[in-house]
């Protein structure tokens, strides 16, 4: 899951360099933290949250096998 989440950020991303994904499991939950550049926030959020719901639909597709929730959380790193 941490993969594909930062597959797709790094495609999106000028500076594919400044993304990382952080993977927290519970029991039933996992959390997913990207964090990239606060230049490249905007790109990865789209217009009115579109690129970021898109993300949180394909992981919620990618996590319904496993038969947990998946929550994405959108950070910026300060530089």
């Amino acid at each position: 899951m941490k993969e594909l989440v930062e597959y797709i950020v790094r495609s999106l991303v000028d500076n594919p360099e400044d993304v990382s994904v952080n993977e927290t499991s519970g029991s039933s939950v996992i959390i997913l933290e990207i964090s990239v550049g606060s230049t490249d926030i905007g790109k990865v959020i789209g217009k009115e949250g579109r690129i970021a719901n898109a993300i949180r639909t394909i992981v919620k597709a990618a996590a319904a096998k496993s038969d947990k929730k998946v929550t994405v959380e959108i950070l910026t790193s300060d530089e």
